[in-house]
């Protein structure tokens, strides 16, 4: 299950000094189509070896979604080696998440 990430320091924890590839879920328990997604991420999550998968809720820690200029939900953002390479935004397939993080 993916890790929630409640504050920038911890984000620049994991995230931004990972070494690999991650996968950041912005969403809000509210948000219809984050609660969607929300089992679709987690298969994808067990099929996508060595991959990090990260929530940021919101509601709870702004200051990231302002930081990375998040505006709707849900919005899956894919880091490698810290850096932002992919953003996409609302409800995507099993195969378009893994796709993503090919």
């Amino acid at each position: 299950m993916a890790q929630a990430i409640a504050s920038k320091k911890e984000f620049d924890e994991l995230v931004s000094a990972s070494s690999g590839t991650c996968l950041v879920d912005f969403w809000a328990p509210w948000c219809g189509p984050c609660q969607a997604l929300a089992p679709i991420l987690l298969s994808a999550e067990k099929k996508a070896s060595g991959i990090g998968f990260y929530q940021v809720n919101v509601d709870d820690t702004p200051e990231l979604a302002q930081v990375f200029h998040v505006s709707s939900i849900p919005t899956l953002i894919v880091f490698r080696y810290g850096k932002e390479i992919q953003r996409t935004l609302g409800v995507l397939s099993e195969a378009q998440i893994l796709a993503l993080l090919a």
